[in-house]
């Protein structure tokens, strides 16, 4: 193994959860130590060789070697001291290694005073953090657009077919199916942007900070030359935070990323119970969509088909709603110059973005873009709807229209044919103001006179 005992004796005070730390923040911590010793050397406090090595040590890393030495428990007391020492040792121990060296022998490069020169566990660990939210939201972003997109799809293909319009469960008004696909496009890409926005908070690192933003036991150029490093390494437009103490204290930033997956996951909720309402039955209920179906639905009753892909979709929005309470509650526990919290903040934010990246790809290729539509049953539902009388009463005003809504209801006949009945209306002018696709849309309205 190559961590020391640092490492060990992290292990060893925090298994909680039984995991490992996740490979993207693995990867970050690697890549901020890889600029790090890129800009100490470029400095002079780092010479050259034992440079070679660390980056050597680093490249191997991020290629995947070495990863069972790392062995730290994602929620850990110290700020992520643990997580930061046990990427210290392992690079350092592998370096000696290059170097001709054995395992342990910090004379030929030492974890803290050369791996984690000009650096403290506060500025890195938070940047690690940073660059891992921006690395699995970029796999979050790509599944909305996606799912954007399969909604989209889906609105043009229905857009022709007529179904009744509900507000508070009840008949309201008609609405084009196609309608409602594209109204979930909208605020599925909403979401998106609301998603970049937060994620832009991510590119403003207190690195250089070192203990608590002030820069101590760090030099005046690597400061200067530590982010730009890290750009040139990761591709990533990453900007020193301008009041860098303000950036070691506080990490409302996270609190804003969590808010807005968890914007997105009430919004995916919402829309997985808008399918299972409009697919319920098939026969008992409103049955005006189908979705695909997927496996068995009970291991009793025979031919049952469950719309279990929209229900994971709801757990997992359970689920990311409360990580946000936890990120939130975690993010307000800060003291004075640092949060040592993060390593909570960061267990829950990263499986929220993970678990809801995974639930939109399912969602998309299990669900939404095999749903298909039952236009006949629909237009039928709209037909015997006394929702339809909503559209008169701009002609003979709201009590009159009231009055027939109450007779449909009581008499079972319908709003087409009371009108009629009562000559509320003349034929051509119900035609006229009835036709289902016009009451989809806003029209010029002449009242009777």
């Amino acid at each position: 193994m190559y961590y020391g005992i640092q490492s060990l004796r992290g292990y060893e005070n925090f298994q909680i959860t039984g995991r490992s730390m996740h490979p993207e923040f693995i990867n970050s911590i690697i890549l901020i130590k890889k600029a790090a010793a890129i800009t100490n050397c470029e400095i002079g406090r780092i010479p050259k060789e034992k440079t070679h090595a660390m980056l050597c040590a680093c490249d191997e890393i991020l290629k995947g070697r070495f990863r069972e030495s790392f062995i730290e428990d994602p929620i850990q007391g110290g700020a992520g001291t643990s997580f930061n020492m046990n990427a210290n040792e392992v690079i350092a121990n592998r370096a000696i290694e290059i170097l001709g060296g054995e395992k342990g022998d910090y004379s030929l490069v030492h974890p803290n005073d050369d791996v984690n020169c000009g650096q403290s566990t506060n500025d890195v660990i938070p940047t690690a953090g940073k660059m891992t939210a921006l690395y699995l939201g970029a796999k979050l972003k790509q599944e909305l657009l996606r799912l954007h997109k399969a909604f989209k799809r889906k609105g043009e293909e229905f857009d022709h077919i007529i179904k009744m319009g509900r507000t508070q469960l009840q008949d309201a008004v008609p609405i084009r199916l196609g309608q409602e696909f594209f109204a979930y496009a909208s605020a599925v890409l909403r979401d998106s942007l609301r998603l970049d926005k937060s994620m832009d908070e991510m590119r403003f690192l207190n690195l250089g900070g070192t203990a608590i933003g002030t820069g101590l036991n760090t030099d005046s150029r690597y400061i200067k030359k530590i982010i730009p490093n890290l750009r040139k390494i990761t591709g990533l437009d990453f900007e020193q935070a301008e009041n860098m103490i303000d950036a070691t204290q506080n990490i409302d930033s996270f609190v804003a990323v969590s808010g807005s997956i968890k914007a997105c996951a009430v919004t995916l909720s919402k829309i997985a119970n808008d399918l299972r309402l409009m697919s319920s039955g098939p026969r008992t209920g409103l049955g005006e969509i189908n979705l695909p179906a997927k496996q068995n639905g009970s291991s009793i009753m025979p031919g049952k088909v469950n719309p279990v892909i929209p229900e994971v979709v709801n757990q997992v929005a359970f689920y990311v709603i409360g990580n946000d309470i936890t990120i939130t509650l975690a993010s307000e526990a800060g003291q004075l110059e640092l949060n040592a919290f993060e390593p909570i903040i960061f267990y829950c934010l990263f499986q929220s973005i993970e678990t809801l990246t995974y639930a939109i790809k399912t969602f998309i290729d299990n669900c939404v873009l095999g749903i298909t539509a039952n236009e006949k049953h629909c237009r039928q539902l709209v037909e015997n709807s006394v929702g339809l009388v909503t559209a008169i009463c701009p002609y003979v005003g709201y009590q009159t229209a009231s009055e027939i809504a109450k007779k449909a209801i009581q008499s079972g006949e319908s709003v087409r044919e009371l009108i009629l009945k009562e000559g509320v209306l003349t034929k051509e002018k119900i035609d006229q103001i009835m036709d289902p696709v016009m009451m989809t849309e806003a029209r010029t309205i002449f009242p009777e006179t």
